[in-house]
């Protein structure tokens, strides 16, 4: 009896085909797009996660206020050289320590000019960072003492103002500062937020601070230790001078952060997996909007087969029967929209990363949540147009126009 009652709903359904595809389209943009959306966000992720652990496990960032979602930074105070000089003069175990300074500026080169972030540095910043010099050298010690006029670029600003003409021993005017081009970084590509690593340009940190900051004060410290040395150890050592130098008092919050690569790495994560969360929220959206469609067309369907009903009552059938052929139709449109959404979600993620550049990574569980999900969805929403044709009167259904 049950195969009989799943025959005469698919016959219902092929019956108007496109009736029916329209009907199971809310459901398939739905289940697609929650998916498209946590396999983008699972690949961000993932990108994410390796791009961190390129730069090791034993960098620290300093930076004034405390980091994180929602936490201004910006009215917090800075550091000095002096702080830096510190931190290299009395934390042991460290292997390089450089203060930054970024700012945005233009870059101009023979009529070419191109809008760069412009890194205020010293030579323990590409120790640090793992950055490699393609070509020419990284900055000596009396360019980073006397702050002389010359620089460091990545790839992408190579290509956008020399091209193929060699950049090495050129000048390059970055704001209001003609600097000698002296290295030429290796490709590090995309971040794991998206940025091109490689569009940068390095230069001393005292011509940044004369030039172009027009302050000494520095953003953020950059701090790595040797290989063996526990970055807790050095991570607390650093809060403690710190909090000397700033004069905070026991008891008082700090108001500066010292964070390792894991505590990064699990904030960010953290964030995109909270963004991931809410866009698939709103995705989902989509599917209630599909089961409210296939009720209203399945109540649709009882008004125009009213006749049919009655007929199938009167000879006999069950409510119960009538109730079970309404609800499988319902549930057969949502589990072939949720099946249709599966396969095209996936597609659009797998489109997306791969323009993105981002790892395809697909999560199971959310796969098969998904398509329950669908099927519950047309259950929920069938049962009441299946239960208003089964109890329908029979003597009244004949008489139906």
């Amino acid at each position: 009896m049950f195969l009989e009652t799943v025959k005469l709903a698919l016959r219902a359904i092929t019956r108007n085909l496109l009736r029916s595809f329209l009907t199971v389209l809310g459901v398939v943009i739905g289940v697609a797009a929650v998916i498209a959306m946590v396999t983008i966000g699972n690949g961000t992720t993932a990108q994410v996660t390796e791009q961190i652990s390129k730069l090791g496990t034993n960098l620290l960032f300093v930076r004034p206020g405390q980091f994180g979602p929602g936490r201004a930074s910006a009215d917090a105070k800075k550091f000095t050289e002096r702080d830096v000089e510190a931190i290299r003069d009395q934390i042991s175990g460290l292997q390089a320590v450089a203060g930054v300074n970024q700012s945005s500026a233009t870059a101009i080169f023979s009529g070419q000019s191109h809008s760069t972030t412009v890194t205020g540095t010293v030579s323990d910043y590409l120790i640090a960072q793992n950055w490699t010099i393609g070509e020419g050298r990284g900055f000596s010690s009396s360019e980073d003492k006397s702050g002389q006029a010359v620089c460091i670029i990545g790839a992408t600003l190579q290509q956008e103002l020399f091209g193929s003409t060699p950049p090495l021993g050129k000048s390059v005017r970055v704001g209001s500062v003609a600097c000698t081009v002296i290295g030429l970084l290796d490709k590090k590509g995309q971040s794991g937020m998206g940025n091109d690593q490689d569009d940068v340009i390095f230069m001393p940190l005292k011509v940044f601070n004369r030039r172009i900051g027009g302050s000494n004060m520095i953003s953020s410290i950059v701090i790595s230790a040797r290989d063996g040395v526990s970055t807790q150890k050095v991570q607390a050592d650093v809060e403690r001078l710190l909090r000397e130098r700033r004069k905070i008092i026991a008891g008082r919050k700090d108001d500066f952060s010292v964070n390792d690569m894991t505590q990064m790495a699990s904030t960010l994560t953290g964030t995109t997996t909270l963004m991931t969360g809410l866009l698939s929220a709103v995705a989902a959206v989509s599917l209630l909007v599909g089961g409210i469609g296939i009720m209203n067309i399945m109540l649709v369907s009882v008004t125009e087969r009213t006749r049919e009903i009655g007929t199938r009552l009167a000879i006999g059938a069950l409510e119960g029967q009538v109730l079970m052929q309404f609800l499988v139709e319902a549930v057969t449109l949502s589990v072939f929209g949720g099946a249709v959404g599966i396969l095209f979600g996936l597609g659009l993620a797998y489109g997306a990363t791969s323009f993105m550049a981002l790892p395809f990574v697909t999560s199971p569980s959310i796969i098969m949540i998904a398509f329950l999900f669908s099927a519950a969805i047309g259950m929920v929403f069938g049962y009441f147009p299946a239960r208003s044709a089964a109890r329908l009167n029979p003597i009244d259904a004949l008489r139906h126009e």
